[in-house]
C-alpha cells in the first residue's frame, strides 16, 4: 500500500471523488431530460418512459446515494477546513456513507 493511502482521510477523499464522477456522469442526462421538456408532453412522456426500466430505477437509488455522499462528504472537508475540526476517519466516513444510504432509501420507498 502507498503510503498517500496510509494517511487518514484517504477513503474519504476518494469517495468524495468518485461520487463527484458518478454526478457529472448524470448531469448531461438531466439535460437531455430537460432539453426533451421544451419539445412537447409528448417527447417528455416518451423519454420518461425509458426511466421506467427497472434497471434505471435500481439505478436512481445510486444517484440518490451518490448525491447524499457527496454532500455530507463535502460538509467534511468544511469542517476540517474552517472548524478546526480533526477528524476520526473511519467514524466519519461510516456516518456519510449510512446517511447516503439512507438518503437513497428515504428516495426509493418514497417512489412506491
Amino acid at each position: 500500500m502507498r503510503a498517500s493511502h496510509k494517511q487518514r482521510g484517504f477513503v474519504a477523499a476518494m469517495l468524495h471523488r468518485l461520487s463527484g464522477i458518478a454526478l457529472a456522469i448524470f448531469l448531461p442526462l438531466h439535460f437531455l431530460a430537460l432539453a426533451t421538456a421544451l419539445n412537447g408532453a409528448n417527447a417528455l412522456d416518451s423519454f420518461l418512459a425509458l426511466t421506467r426500466n427497472p434497471l434505471v430505477e435500481a439505478s436512481e437509488f445510486g444517484l440518490v446515494a451518490a448525491l447524499a455522499l457527496h454532500m455530507t462528504l463535502g460538509l467534511r472537508v468544511l469542517a476540517i477546513e474552517f472548524l478546526d475540526f480533526r477528524e476520526r476517519t473511519a467514524a466519519i466516513v461510516s456516518v456519510c456513507a449510512a446517511a447516503a444510504c439512507a438518503a437513497g432509501l428515504v428516495f426509493v420507498l418514497n417512489l412506491g
